[in-house]
């Protein structure tokens, strides 16, 4: 998406578009280290113009700076077609196993973060940093990623530090997404966790399972004293949908973002299982993630018309479905 020969903002705008026109205000938008190192001017216009597009539409931005999640050996140029049937099968990890590994190379990510955090510190159109997306994600669709955790937690620990160094107005965080206990008092923290919780401005989480867990989780993560956020739901399949969980995340004052929007090349409208058993034959009975088919046109007309009327409520207060359509009792005609 951010490199110059696939820059399209084009299909920015009308994405954005269809965003805004269902009520959303924020879009969690990934970048990379890589697109800094190959073209760092150019990146930084780039994110320019996209705030630009993103600004006329409502819209401000989470941003992501790392990710450990799916293919941990990224590279810059023509990325390879999505593989038929998988869910994301090329979405890449930043920095990347190598990156981690060279801990002699680790000052060119602090020119990354640095640059790009110092480029936009005081843009209000930017809502925030989210510095690591799932930053203890085995990605175990992949072999050889033995050890990664601890490079992860030492290098987010800096990745802390850089970001703070550049003085952003906006707030940093990086959610927490797998375990049972999160609460304040008597949970149960893995050092990553407590890493993310004791440095995030704003609490940030994911889940994608059954409403009461989603509750459970987002009421552990409420005695923070901060502003609480999912940046990651909505797993149709999995019992995550809009319409069991929106509503909650919109009674606790929880924001909301969810995975996927227009139906693309990530193809994550089929399921994670589709790496063990790809849908090349049939589609899967529902959609696993987005929101939009590639034409524009609602997955489900149901779906969108509850996000723009959870969007449009005070907050807090969850609005009434709409009013069902009279029965019409039926006419006996006379013959």
């Amino acid at each position: 998406m951010w490199q110059a020969a696939t820059w399209d903002p084009r299909r920015i705008d009308s994405e954005l578009a269809l965003a805004q026109g269902i009520g959303m205000n924020t879009m969690r938008v990934f970048l990379h280290d890589q697109l800094w190192a190959q073209d760092p001017e150019g990146f930084k216009r780039r994110i320019d113009e996209f705030l630009a597009i993103a600004h006329r539409h409502g819209i401000r931005p989470l941003f992501v700076l790392f990710d450990s999640c799916w293919d941990p050996d990224p590279k810059l140029g023509p990325q390879h077609p999505p593989i038929p049937g998988v869910h994301n099968s090329g979405w890449v990890q930043g920095p990347g196993l190598p990156g981690l590994r060279d801990r002699a190379g680790w000052p060119k990510y602090k020119a990354y973060v640095q640059g790009v955090i110092g480029a936009f510190k005081a843009d209000d159109r930017i809502l925030g940093w989210d510095l690591w997306n799932e930053p203890d994600n085995p990605a175990d669709q992949y072999k050889g990623q033995e050890g990664k955790e601890p490079l992860v937690r030492a290098m987010l620990a800096q990745v802390f530090d850089w970001a703070r160094a550049a003085d952003p107005s906006q707030p940093v965080t990086s959610a927490v997404w797998w375990h049972d206990d999160w609460s304040p008092t008597g949970g149960k923290l893995t050092p990553m966790e407590k890493l993310q919780l004791g440095q995030s401005d704003v609490i940030t989480f994911h889940d994608y399972s059954w409403p009461e867990t989603f509750e459970r989780r987002a009421r552990q993560l409420i005695p923070y004293g901060r502003p609480v956020i999912c940046t990651e739901y909505m797993a149709r399949g999995n019992g995550s949908t809009f319409d069991t969980i929106l509503p909650i995340g919109k009674r606790l004052n929880v924001g909301m973002i969810n995975w996927g929007f227009v139906d693309g090349k990530t193809q994550t409208r089929l399921p994670w299982d589709s790496w063990k058993k790809p849908y090349t034959m049939d589609e899967p009975t529902i959609w696993f993630h987005e929101v939009f088919r590639a034409d524009g046109t609602p997955y489900r007309q149901a779906e969108t018309d509850l996000i723009r009327r959870m969007s449009a409520a005070p907050k807090g207060v969850v609005p009434p479905p709409p009013a069902e359509m009279p029965v019409v009792p039926a006419r006996r005609v006379r013959r």
